[in-house]
């Protein structure tokens, strides 16, 4: 009999694995699929001989930032996180696109008059990135450090202004409010909103600071390849194409760890958790979706602004007030005249990507759950708006409609790809109201990002919920 079972292979369910077989447990790691990684895999999709593509994440801040994947180590394990010189950019219609450079002075440079009120909301935060992370990256139940305090109470102040109808009044021009929007197109909600502002600050602030806004060398496989080959020199063993639909489906252990959709844990073992708990999680709401859509193109984005051209990230949907009301559209089931779009392309830094003169670019476009549409000539738009030519440069393509996202990941309800709605309650109550998010009954557990903190490629939900099975299960501390 095993120690412990962990079901899902993507970062938490790996960082969760590294946790326990780190402290001397028994672990095997399962997953429906035939390659490892969940959210964070490269893969061929057969577009173009040689060229790979990120499925789902593919730029990584909080990867550096993690204190999991600091404690872990990720350079030490063979991940180089290739830094641009631009953190993400956001193209606007008619004037020069707004810029954030990993350096602080000359985004505020760029920016003119609105400079000096972009330092002063982000750059106390940049200046202290890892106690921003302690706090954005924890349970959501704990008490901070003392020393993050200072930087957890600017972190706040500035959510609190950003994420109310007071976010119009630090800035005068339009480049800088689109710049922070953009960043807060990383969650799937309404704006202003208190998610998407903390998700904006706190990324927002990370693109100044350390590594920017990474991307990994090959490929966002590469982080989760690095784990499971943790996973297996510590003995542990990690078996792929194993469905866990039913409790037959799982091996002997002591405890079961879930990267995976509170749902998909009620189907498996439902039956060991209580009938209140239960009810609390059928509660449980997903979001809204993405559209994914992958090209393969002949040479590099032509933007019609060069400064772009050196973005790893690149956010379209105009100023703040039409990236809102765009959001607004998706809200109430509608798609957007004008889709929002996140782009990267990952030759910006890592030109091995590039295969026999093609390159990949990795899209996706917000749309309302489970939507069926094929919004590729809608991204071409988008882009060619601002890379006039763009669509001569498209050599191949793949579009996974929301409906579909949850073929290759079935943690992606109706292509929502951050595993539960974005709202304030359920961003500190998933995946419900209790003191301990990650127990759901004797020897049952979830790691995925259904837990605090939420998504992104940082590892700790995994982390929080094995130290939690060691406390609890193991009478480790």
């Amino acid at each position: 009999m095993q120690d412990a079972v962990v079901v899902g292979s993507g970062p938490n369910g790996l960082a969760a694995a590294v946790t326990l077989i780190r402290a001397g447990l028994s672990v095997t790691v399962l997953d429906a699929e035939e390659t490892i990684g969940g959210g964070a895999r490269t893969l061929d999709l057969g577009l173009a001989e040689g060229v790979v593509h990120d499925l789902c994440s593919a730029v990584h801040p909080m990867a550096w930032a993690s204190p999991f994947f600091n404690e872990f180590d990720l350079a030490a394990a063979g991940v180089d996180l290739l830094t641009p010189e631009v953190s993400y950019a956001q193209p606007l219609d008619d004037r020069p696109a707004a810029i954030a450079y990993r350096s602080m002075d000359a985004t505020v440079e760029r920016l003119g008059r609105d400079g000096a009120a972009w330092r002063s909301l982000l750059g106390p935060i940049a200046r202290r990135p890892h106690a921003a992370a302690r706090i954005a990256l924890d349970d959501h139940r704990s008490l901070p450090p003392v020393r993050t305090l200072p930087t957890g109470l600017r972190l706040l102040l500035a959510t609190g202004e950003q994420g109310t109808r007071t976010w119009g009044l630090r800035f005068r021009d339009a480049e800088a409010p689109a710049l922070l929007t953009g960043v807060a197109m990383h969650t799937v909600s309404r704006l202003p909103g208190l998610v998407s502002a903390g998700t904006s600050v706190f990324l927002g602030a990370l693109g100044h600071a350390g590594r920017g806004w990474p991307i990994a060398r090959g490929g966002s496989g590469s982080i989760t390849a690095a784990l499971a080959a943790e996973v297996r020199a510590r003995g542990g063993e990690i078996i792929t194409g194993h469905r866990v639909s039913n409790r037959t489906h799982l091996p002997p252990a002591r405890t079961y760890l879930f990267d995976t959709t509170p749902r998909t844990v009620i189907e498996v073992v439902g039956d060991r958790i209580s009938p209140a708990l239960r009810r609390a999680l059928g509660r449980f709401r997903h979001g809204d979706g993405v559209t994914k859509i992958d090209f393969v193109l002949s040479g590099p984005v032509p933007w019609a602004d060069p400064e772009v051209a050196g973005a790893g990230t690149v956010h379209l949907g105009g100023t703040r007030d039409q990236i809102a009301r765009a959001e607004s559209d998706v809200m109430a089931g509608r798609h957007p005249e004008r889709p929002v779009c996140l782009i990267s392309d990952p030759t910006v830094v890592d030109p091995g990507r590039e295969c026999a003169g093609l390159r990949p670019l990795w899209s996706y476009t917000h749309v309302p759950a489970g939507s069926t549409l094929d919004q590729t000539s809608q991204v071409i738009a988008e882009i060619e708006r601002h890379a006039p030519g763009f669509s001569d440069l498209v050599v191949a393509s793949r579009c996974v409609p929301a409906s579909r996202m949850v073929e290759h990941n079935q943690n992606y309800v109706g292509g929502d790809f951050t595993a539960g709605a974005m709202t304030p309650w359920q961003m500190i109550a998933r995946p419900a109201p209790r003191w301990n998010p990650y127990r759901l009954g004797q020897g049952i557990y979830l790691c995925s990002s259904s837990t605090p903190p939420g998504p992104g490629v940082h590892g700790m939900c995994g982390r929080l919920a094995a130290r939690r099975v060691l406390r609890e299960v193991f009478g480790q501390r």
